[in-house]
């Protein structure tokens, strides 16, 4: 009897720990295609599509460009989805179909509501087909109607049937790899790569896009005006950022992450070729320069030449800044200084404070070219991404030429 008893708790006791155990398996988000919507200002959702995997975490899908989430932790019902680099992180509940939540900053303070739904998806729902086509160059004006905020950009757009990819220009920089679609006569972009969250609406009408609007999350938007114009380029982006009248070299003393001093009058920059950044480890184009300029480093080592970047970081404290770029230079395996110059704020005039040489800070990151005489040859402001092709292209091209001609003389 006794061992009768035995055997049903043991029956009862390995059929409820098989049912805990599926139970579990069920209980975590399906492997395979997602799509998920930020909420902007108005309420209006940006879409972004993504993989999910046990393994390898999230992936992002913008255009061509794929952006990892790959620290996923699973708890109860809760989920959190870190960026390697950004701080940005989701935080939410799910079901094996399903995750909705918060996507935070903290150091902004700013939270966005998402949802997460699996399966395969479009981008943009169209159930109309397209009207217009907007391959091609756009001269575009944002916040055209308000003086203090206008600024210029290049649409380049590439369209097949009703998907369109590309991205906007700016003098300091693009906006990364845009997705999305006409459905009938409207244009509508988005990207979401861990610390921007762009979408763009607008009609098409012929060769102009009329009542654009962009919003950036949902702390920001502004309107936009374009029209094709094959021939239109942007100022040239050596030509917006200068030596200050009275200045002959740039001069600074920041410290690395360890507290140490470092100046341009160190030892190890006497007599070489110095390319100085300033960027911020938050900066999404600053991470791609970045990626670009330790490749080349490592690639070109030359005993006569040097970089060093200046991180501008908004983080809150001087440990939380430290933190970001000694994560930043782990994950990208940054061989160079990366110095603090500010945390707190990446407010532009504050950093054109700490380099009062300089006409203006205008773009997150900026690049300084110094010759072997400790002269400053060229400043080149904002970076071309590979989200622009042949514009990257031609940045990587001119960049390695000046240096090769700066190493020479």
């Amino acid at each position: 009897m006794f061992q009768h008893s035995l055997f049903r708790v043991f029956l009862i006791l390995s059929i409820f720990l098989l049912l805990l155990a599926c139970n579990r398996e069920v209980n975590k988000p399906i492997n395979g295609e997602w799509r998920g919507t930020l909420e902007t200002m108005e309420g209006k959702p940006l879409p972004f599509l993504f993989t999910y995997s046990e393994k390898q975490g999230v992936t992002v899908l913008n255009a061509e460009e794929k952006v990892v989430f790959s620290d996923v932790t699973l708890q109860g019902d809760s989920i959190t989805i870190a960026h390697p680099i950004y701080e940005g992180v989701f935080k939410g509940v799910f079901t094996p179909d399903s995750i909705y939540g918060t996507f935070i900053k903290p150091s902004l303070n700013r939270a966005v509501p998402f949802v997460m739904t699996q399966g395969r998806k479009e981008r943009f729902a169209v159930n109309t087909a397209p009207k217009a086509t907007v391959t091609g160059n756009w001269e575009t004006v944002f916040s055209p109607n308000k003086a203090a905020d206008r600024y210029v950009a290049k649409g380049i757009f590439k369209q097949v049937g009703h998907k369109v990819t590309g991205t906007f220009r700016t003098t300091t920089g693009d906006y990364r790899y845009l997705d999305g679609s006409v459905e009938n006569d409207t244009l509508r972009l988005s990207t979401f790569d861990g610390a921007h969250a762009f979408l763009f609406e607008a009609k098409v009408q012929g060769d102009t896009l009329l009542d654009g609007m962009f919003y950036s999350g949902n702390h920001w938007k502004e309107s936009f005006t374009a029209r094709k114009n094959e021939a239109y380029e942007l100022p040239r982006a050596d030509s917006l950022t200068f030596l200050r009248e009275g200045y002959e070299k740039l001069e600074f003393t920041f410290p690395d992450t360890n507290g140490k001093e470092v100046s341009l009058d160190d030892e190890r920059f006497k007599n070489k070729v110095v390319i100085v950044q300033i960027m911020g480890t938050w900066c999404p184009n600053c991470l791609d320069e970045t990626r670009y300029y330790t490749e080349y480093y490592n690639e070109n080592k030359n005993e006569n030449l040097e970089f060093v970047s200046l991180a501008f970081e908004y983080a809150p404290t001087k440990e939380k800044a430290i933190t970001a770029i000694n994560r930043l230079k782990e994950k990208v395996g940054v061989p160079y200084p990366v110095l603090l110059a500010q945390y707190g704020s990446s407010d532009k005039q504050k950093a054109s404070q700490k380099l009062p040489m300089l006409s203006d800070v205008l773009s997150y990151p900026t690049t300084i070219f110094i010759d072997k005489t400790g002269a400053v040859r060229k400043i080149h402001t904002g970076f071309n991404g590979p989200a622009t092709g042949e514009k990257y292209d031609a940045f990587v091209k001119e960049f390695e030429e000046f240096v090769a001609q700066l190493l020479t003389e």
